[in-house]
């Protein structure tokens, strides 16, 4: 099933994408008297039941629009969103040419964070403040929803804890990186656009066969498959829950593959004017526009 969130009266709405339309959830499960989840976190943390629920809805052949015509949201603001660096093999080679990273393979997996406040939907813009940043970067990575509470979980208990799957653009101030540290870097506003929508889990019986692309303006910058994950999301699971709790609706923003800006030469950062496409096979494409906000 892919579901999205989208403008609707009196708020944002859960929905359901069926091709290229949607069904309004709290409209359909209306017309029907039934009960359904008001809220993509609803869904998430009603787990089986909850998706059922929605099942039970496209049964009845409720009434869709054409997806062009709702305005889509973020799919939900994460608790929190913890990032992987360094997790696709030829993506640690040109980290380390052109970012002063270590050149050996990570022996475990690098984190970092990103918060809530990131978080911007499709459509919205990326902001670009040239006072702080004049490298302004991008990532496009397979992003992990979790669906139930994962404290110091198994790698071969993991998966269970997965509700779905999207798409994270990682961007990144790359000047702002301070004393070896990311935070600032990759953690102000709009710097972690998510979306167009979440997959859920038992719609992707294979997350290592996803083609994932980026494009800037059209031009495609980078292009992989995330069979080349270099630390698999039962792993990333496994080792982040060890010492932090991941709780329902926190995402998992699991590496760029090559092709950042910051590996061309000259290298190439975004500035205002620029549109940014995100795209993994299954999920959709996250486009957001670059816009200036000195």
């Amino acid at each position: 099933m892919l579901l999205i969130t989208f403008a609707g009266p009196g708020g944002d709405r859960l929905g359901i994408q069926v091709g290229t339309d949607v069904v309004d959830v709290e409209a359909a499960a209306a017309e029907r008297g039934l009960d359904a989840p008001a809220t993509m976190l609803d869904v998430v943390r009603g787990g089986a039941a909850a998706l059922t629920a929605l099942e039970t809805l496209l049964a009845g052949e409720p009434a869709r629009s054409p997806l062009e015509t709702v305005a889509l949201r973020a799919p939900l603001r994460p608790g929190k969103i913890v990032g992987v660096g360094l997790n696709y093999t030829e993506h640690v080679a040109e980290s380390a040419r052109t970012l002063d990273t270590d050149k050996e393979l990570p022996q475990r997996p690098v984190l970092f964070s990103k918060p809530a406040t990131a978080v911007v939907g499709p459509g919205e813009p990326i902001q670009h403040n040239g006072d702080l940043t004049a490298q302004l970067d991008w990532e496009c990575e397979l992003a992990v929803v979790i669906g139930k509470t994962a404290k110091r979980v198994s790698a071969r208990a993991a998966m269970d804890h997965v509700f779905g799957y999207s798409i994270v653009n990682d961007i990144s101030a790359r000047d702002q990186r301070r004393s070896g540290q990311w935070f600032f870097s990759k953690g102000q506003d709009s710097y972690a656009p998510f979306g167009p929508a979440i997959r859920t889990a038992g719609d992707v019986p294979d997350p290592y066969g996803l083609e994932l692309s980026l494009r800037v303006n059209g031009d495609v910058k980078q292009k992989s498959s995330t069979k080349y994950m270099l630390f698999r999301i039962a792993e990333l699971i496994a080792d982040i829950s060890s010492g932090m709790t991941l709780e329902p609706g926190d995402v998992i923003a699991t590496g760029s593959p090559a092709g950042v800006g910051a590996s061309f030469t000259p290298q190439q950062f975004l500035k205002p004017g620029d549109v940014v496409e995100a795209s993994i096979q299954d999920i959709g494409t996250l486009s957001n526009p670059v816009v200036d906000v000195r």
